[in-house]
């Protein structure tokens, strides 16, 4: 007898635009698909964990919609439950979705500033929305790992748990982050922690751009054996409408 294969989630999204609450029902409904996917292939949350080298509880909170991550989780999940590339597409889906709303609210933004233009004074991107908010898109020249510090700490996560989000080693995180001699991602991990960084939540955004500023106050400089302050090595973070240095 053939196995029921779940169906397809649900496409969200309409032409008047995409709202947070579609977005986050389309990850509740990415993490229902998960656990029938789970379901049909007689699997318990621990052992599709130990399958794919994640913890039991981000398997659960990913089916509930809680948490996101990135695609490497979902091509092992899809691997390991025999979805055929079915939960990796719907995974792209909801990816896209979250793109596209991201990409709504800064034209959304554009327009309103170019609305309230008034010459001679033009309304900038912190009039509009104080960094601070983390509302702001952003993203990250280089990671450093200063930044892989901050994105952790804004999670919420030790470098177990903040591994496990990556799929990467506590070993590699640790060397990402090492005081002295950290050694900087390379290209995949940097595309990773790009990923990451998109999907956080409003909260942990703000509380990462909160962390780098506060560093740059307080992380000391090889120069001259003295801490320099106001000198940072961070590539700049890049903000809708414009460029501002970490530092």
């Amino acid at each position: 007898m053939a196995r029921q294969v779940p169906g397809k989630p649900r496409r969200l999204g309409a032409a008047g635009g995409i709202t947070p609450g579609q977005v986050a029902e389309a990850r509740k409904d990415l993490g229902r698909h998960l656990a029938a996917w789970r379901g049909v292939a007689g699997m318990t949350q621990v052992e599709l964990a130990k399958l794919i080298c994640y913890s039991r509880s981000q398997i659960g909170n990913v089916e509930i919609g809680r948490e996101s991550t990135t695609r490497r989780f979902w091509q092992g999940a899809d691997a390991a439950v025999g979805a055929d590339g079915a939960l990796l597409a719907a995974f792209d889906q909801v990816d896209a979705l979250v793109r596209d709303f991201h990409a709504q609210e800064v034209q959304a933004r554009e327009r309103q500033r170019r609305h309230h233009a008034a010459p001679p004074a033009v309304p900038t991107a912190e009039a509009e929305c104080p960094g601070e908010c983390g509302c702001t898109p952003m993203v990250v020249g280089r990671w450093t790992g200063r930044e892989v510090r901050a994105l952790r700490e804004a999670l919420r996560m030790n470098v177990r748990a903040f591994a496990e989000h990556l799929g990467v080693t506590t070993a590699t995180v640790s060397r990402w982050e090492h005081r002295r001699a950290p050694a900087p991602p390379r290209v995949a991990a940097q595309s990773a922690l790009d990923q990451a960084l998109t999907l956080v939540d409003t909260d942990s955004k703000a509380r990462f751009r909160l962390l780098l500023t506060s560093a740059d106050d307080t992380t000391p400089r090889a120069h001259g054996g003295r801490a320099t302050k106001g000198r940072s090595t961070v590539t700049p973070i890049h903000q809708a409408d414009r460029t501002r240095p970490a530092s």
